[in-house]
């Protein structure tokens, strides 16, 4: 699973190569989705997505990853309820053997991290009614620098090893494969396990080198269809889109794999978790907690635990949402579900709130009077008259599920809020803000009355009614707001909340509330500007942080280079890697963004990117998709009346391996 993104990460790989999925960003895929399928083993094993636990991504091959951490997460899978909500796979990644074979030419365990052997581990994840995984590489030796034995040329040894020791799940990464044929390789270990006569999921960690989603459902049970997530927002959005075409080639025991869990590792918010989370589960993808359990947030076993969202991942039917829109970073994806119902995901790409909308024909349900919505997050149900539709915070998802009903009428209706306008502040001047209340159900909704909050110390005032005796469908209760933060409020994020209440016509209150962020900003000063120097609104980045003019470098902040493009050094610009987004406030006084853009030199040959000016909603330019070997390309987006001004790196389609671009000499224009 090592296949990591950047350059020093890349380099402690033996012999791994950089993952190529040319299908990711757009809705069509035709690379992807051309070829037949390929018909599924017949084994009665990973009929839903496999779940559990991996250590990999919280522990790597620290020390921490002993026996020890192995029952623990056992017991918690117990004691915590994730046992019952479905997680029974307890798997040990890289690290756990020596380094060399013995004698026989059998695998050893470590005798520090696993004292009593990996028999003993499994019969303790077994006493515990859970099931036991342990991984090895389809090459001579794992991914991990310090070349644990492989399997390549020892497959039916190996796999008769971990068949006496009780595995139950085997993941086959891919390094050091001495070039020998992926389909061949990843075949003789199915054969090798065939063999033992015990069942075995089989999970192919290819990293979609091979499109094994086109050859693999008759070889394992799911195959990695891109490179190694990490614990940030951009990585796992850019796994996203990788992972999304590929629906027709998943079924009933045989799945598309984007990776394993990050809930909980720190790296990502709770809403980014819980957007994670349910994407996941919307692709049904497998359901491999990879945070340390041990140290957990309630929150995170909230998350992990939520059985309304895991039951749209394990349902029967075993089909992966497909993609009804995406415009502006707004995604609807819809899956259809065995009792005909659809789980419909609304997913926020963006940084700022969002209006995402759908309707129950467009996401596949026929013709009714009236629909049940079940707000899977919320626990809450209504009823709607056909629109799908929520305000949607910044990198946020609304996970719904919608079914034709026949007792619809028996929920309260359905009623959206939003704010128009995006909730930018001038420190010291009023900012006029709409919020709106709207009916989306087929029954009224009444005593409607609305409130906004802002933090203590800011005035906010309605200017408008804030209350309606009755909204019938598809009518609104629109209030203005004057807001305004103190002089001297300092730049940032403030929390506000919308709150609205109503009855429903059986006279049963119904309160919502719909959290946003206000950002105290400061105007653009006239003239040109780096954009190297300017504050910027928010800023999301596949690897490390975005850097003010230096390259990305790694992970920690500072550790860029200068900006290098085709061997030319720039003094000022911005440093990212793909997927990235850095917005700023342009206040409707600037006219243009330029800059010299370009993969940094210091990512060798690998990266595609592809570069975008936004203004507000529309896109003002953009270069296609630009390689290692290109000199800077010139690009200037046109943002005159633009409040927000947003600079977007893509992958170029083929996953974010090496995508350092750098905006070099970035300046806007006011």
């Amino acid at each position: 699973m090592r296949h990591l993104h950047t350059r020093t990460t890349r380099g402690r790989l033996a012999g791994a190569l950089a993952a190529g999925l040319l299908c990711a960003t757009g809705l069509g895929a035709p690379a992807a989705t051309a070829a037949p399928v390929a018909p599924a083993l017949d084994d009665g094993l990973a009929l839903t997505p496999p779940m559990g636990f991996n250590n990999w991504n919280s522990t790597h091959c620290r020390a921490e990853f002993n026996e020890s951490m192995v029952k623990g997460i056992a017991d918690l899978f117990v004691e915590k309820g994730l046992k019952d909500a479905g997680y029974e796979y307890v798997n040990l990644d890289d690290c756990w053997a020596l380094p060399t074979r013995d004698a026989d030419g059998k695998l050893v365990a470590d005798p520090v991290r696993f004292p009593n052997g990996i028999k003993a581990v499994a019969d303790y994840v077994h006493a515990k009614g859970l099931k036991f995984g342990i991984y090895t590489s389809a090459g001579t030796k794992t991914c991990n620098t310090a070349g644990f034995p492989g399997a390549l040329g020892h497959e039916y040894s190996d796999a008769r090893q971990f068949a006496d020791w009780g595995v139950d799940y085997l993941k086959y990464d891919n390094c050091n494969n001495q070039g020998v044929d992926a389909k061949q390789r990843y075949e003789t270990m199915r054969d090798a396990l065939r063999a033992t006569g015990r069942p075995i999921v089989y999970s192919i960690c290819e990293w979609g080198e091979n499109k094994p989603w086109e050859w693999a459902a008759d070889v394992g049970h799911l195959w990695r269809t891109t490179g190694d997530i990490s614990d940030n927002w951009g990585s796992m959005l850019s796994i996203l889109k990788q992972n999304l075409p590929l629906a027709p080639h998943a079924g009933p025991g045989h799945w598309n794999d984007p990776d394993m869990l990050e809930v909980g590792n720190g790296g990502m918010t709770d809403t980014e978790y819980r957007s994670h989370f349910s994407m996941w589960a919307i692709m049904a993808a497998p359901l491999l907690i990879g945070s340390d359990l041990r140290s957990a947030s309630e929150e995170t076993f909230d998350i992990l635990g939520n059985r309304e969202v895991i039951a749209v991942d394990q349902d029967p039917l075993g089909k992966q949402g497909t993609v009804i829109s995406s415009e502006g970073g707004r995604w609807v994806v819809a899956k259809e579900m065995r009792d005909g119902s659809r789980a419909v995901a609304l997913f926020n790409e963006t940084g700022s709130a969002q209006r995402i909308t759908t309707s129950a024909r467009a996401v596949g349900l026929p013709a009714a009077d009236a629909y049940t919505l079940r707000d899977l997050w919320q626990h809450r149900s209504h009823n709607t008259a056909g629109t799908i539709s929520a305000t949607v915070p910044a990198h946020g998802t609304v996970l719904l599920r919608a079914f034709t009903d026949p007792e619809w009428a028996q929920h309260p209706p359905a009623v959206e809020l939003g704010l128009d306008g995006g909730p930018l502040v001038e420190a010291g001047r009023t900012a006029a803000l709409t919020s709106t209340v709207t009916d989306l159900g087929r029954t009224p909704a009444r005593r409607v009355s609305v409130t906004l909050a802002g933090p203590e110390g800011w005035s906010v005032e309605s200017t408008s009614p804030t209350a309606s005796p009755v909204l019938t469908t598809g009518r609104s209760l629109r209030t203005t707001w004057a807001v305004t933060a103190p002089e001297g409020t300092p730049t940032g994020s403030y929390g506000l909340t919308l709150r609205a209440s109503y009855r429903s016509p059986a006279g049963v209150r119904v309160d919502s509330a719909l959290p946003l962020t206000a950002t105290v900003v400061v105007a653009p000063p006239p003239g040109t500007s780096g954009l190297g120097d300017l504050p910027w609104l928010s800023a999301t980045n596949g690897w490390g942080p975005v850097e003010r003019n230096t390259s990305n470098g790694e992970s920690a902040a500072g550790d860029g280079g200068p900006i290098t493009i085709g061997g030319v050094v720039y003094g000022t610009g911005l440093g990212v890697h793909a997927e990235s987004a850095v917005e700023y406030y342009a206040g409707g006084a600037c006219e243009t963004v330029t800059a010299q853009v370009g993969l940094d030199d210091e990512e060798g040959a690998d990266g595609t990117v592809a570069f975008e000016i936004w203004a507000d909603g529309t896109k003002a330019a953009s270069t296609g998709v630009l390689t290692n070997a290109m000199p800077a390309q010139p690009i200037t987006g046109d943002v005159r009346g633009a409040r927000v001004v947003r600079l977007v790196v893509t992958d170029g389609g083929d996953g974010i391996t090496s995508d350092h671009g750098d905006w070099a000499e970035a300046r806007l224009s006011c």
